[in-house]
């Protein structure tokens, strides 16, 4: 398994995820219009142009799927029952086409489950940088990690 089992999930532990990502307007445009986001915010340029940004803005609900799916090769691959839920979420700096996000995760909390004996409860903080090293995105995430097996 490339995921971290719960054994590896170490309170302080923080990994520089080795994928980066320049996000297109065709990102922004599709998941817009998949999720039936018609904010003028995201789809309009000549909208935009009168905005304080004088641009279309990405949408930050593909931000987040952005960077929770860019942890999951070395964070919870194989390794997760699943999300609890997400917690916390900001996107303290706007995201534009054209900008290259990198992600980094810290484990926050980690305890066994109190109900399950083969798994554990892990809090993850992932944090969403641009090409500037400027915070875009800042998520806690909960998730259900495995047991590393018996040998």
């Amino acid at each position: 398994m490339a995921g971290l089992y719960f054994e590896d999930c170490k309170e302080g532990l923080v990994i520089e995820h080795a994928i980066r990502r320049t996000v297109t307007e065709t990102d922004n445009v599709l998941f817009s219009a998949m999720t039936y986001n018609c904010a003028p915010l995201h789809i309009d340029a000549e909208y935009c142009k009168n905005t304080i940004y004088g641009q279309r803005l990405v949408n930050s609900m593909f931000l987040l799927a952005l960077i929770a799916g860019v942890t999951v090769q070395e964070t919870t691959l194989g390794t997760t029952l699943g999300n609890l839920g997400f917690q916390e979420i900001k996107f303290p700096k706007p995201v534009f086409h054209g900008d290259t996000i990198h992600v980094r995760t810290q484990i926050v909390n980690a305890r066994l489950s109190k109900s399950r004996n083969d798994s554990g409860i892990v809090t993850f903080r992932h944090i969403g940088l641009n090409q500037h090293d400027e915070v875009v995105c800042e998520a806690v995430r909960v998730g259900l990690m495995l047991l590393r097996p018996a040998q």
